[in-house]
């Protein structure tokens, strides 16, 4: 796998990170300016403020907590914590971009297994993939690239099947986007599971991606463990308001996703209208397949995070966007019945 291309001059929408369209809220944009102004300073040496901000908004103990530049930094420190090299990890294929990437640092083997035809994550077939070399399984709830959601019995009967010699990664980093009804009971999980560790983000709603603020947690003695790869001074200054900042906007937060879901309903609708079987969608992008979706939405100055057989995913929320992609795909592909394929699954990367 490859790392998602640049968008290059002449792009009029870059949809290709999954990224906010909105800027941070002002009230964020405040916090930030008066951080900036102490820049010539020194971070916390370990993010303890940052890591008890955290902890008491989601309503967990401290020694739960693991903090890191991004939820691919959390990884990456999980990783290095319970695996070594030659070791395995196992993850759906495609996946986020980040995970084949980690593994080759990390100096694991990874062992990607196909996605479904629904572009749902193959439970079944990852805990068949477990042997005695692997120590993690990724499990991305929404799934990165498609969006769609495993369900609560098929991830519980998962999560009893998997050995607590393997860590598995619950990637939660789109968890705002999901219908408050579908969002998983995290406390009792790492409760019930000593092997869990959730990721979660803030680059995604709370539109913080340029600050790199990710985190994790566990049960204490699994966090205990991937804290041992804290990075001293490694998490800016501004994390620690940007972070409080946002967590007391909560409600102008919702609105904003509440935005965003909405473009994501009405764009999906659109799509699947047209005949294109796109995966109902349960973050802020969709899973557009079909052999010439990406070359046609690169003509139209659209940049998407394409995959080697045309398949694309785009982020959503801004409505200009939306429409930009439906007159683009429209002449090319929605008009042929040709293009569009009946599932997901041959959208490697």
């Amino acid at each position: 796998m490859t790392a998602p291309t640049l968008a290059g001059p002449g792009v009029r929408f870059d949809l290709a990170l999954s990224e906010n369209p909105f800027a941070p809220l002002p009230s964020v944009l405040a916090a930030l300016d008066g951080v900036m102004r102490q820049a010539h300073r020194y971070p916390e040496f370990l993010p303890d403020r940052l890591v008890g901000v955290i902890a008491d908004h989601e309503g967990l103990d401290a020694d739960q907590m693991v903090v890191g530049e991004g939820a691919t930094g959390v990884a990456l420190q999980i990783m290095r914590s319970v695996a070594g090299p030659g070791e395995r990890i196992v993850f759906t294929a495609p996946t986020f971009d980040g995970y084949p990437i980690l593994a080759r640092i990390a100096a694991l083997d990874a062992v990607p297994v196909p996605i479904r035809a629904d572009g749902g994550q193959d439970l079944a077939a990852m805990a068949a993939a477990i042997d005695d070399r692997t120590r993690l399984v990724v499990v991305c709830r929404p799934h990165n690239p498609t969006g769609t959601l495993v369900g609560t019995a098929e991830l519980a009967d998962f999560l009893r099947r998997v050995p607590e010699r393997v860590v598995v990664v619950l990637d939660e980093a789109y968890v705002e986007f999901v219908d408050h009804r579908l969002v998983l009971d995290a406390h009792r999980i790492v409760a019930e599971h000593p092997n869990v560790v959730f990721l979660r983000t803030f680059s995604k709603a709370y539109g913080l991606a340029g600050l790199r603020i990710g985190f994790g947690f566990a049960n204490a003695a699994l966090a205990r463990r991937i804290r041992t790869l804290q990075l001293p001074f490694g998490m800016v200054s501004a994390a620690v308001p940007a972070v409080t900042a946002s967590y007391a906007a909560e409600h102008e937060l919702r609105t904003r996703v509440s935005a965003i879901v909405a473009e994501r309903e009405e764009l999906w609708r659109t799509l699947r209208a047209a005949g294109i079987p796109v995966p109902r969608s349960h973050a802020n992008f969709l899973y557009v397949p079909g052999s010439g979706v990406g070359d046609a939405l690169a003509r139209a100055g659209i940049h998407a995070r394409t995959y080697p057989n045309g398949d694309v995913r785009i982020a959503v929320g801004n409505p200009d966007a939306g429409r930009a992609v439906v007159a683009a795909l429209r002449p090319t592909v929605l008009g042929s019945a040709a293009v569009p394929r009946a599932t997901a699954s041959s959208g490697r990367a």
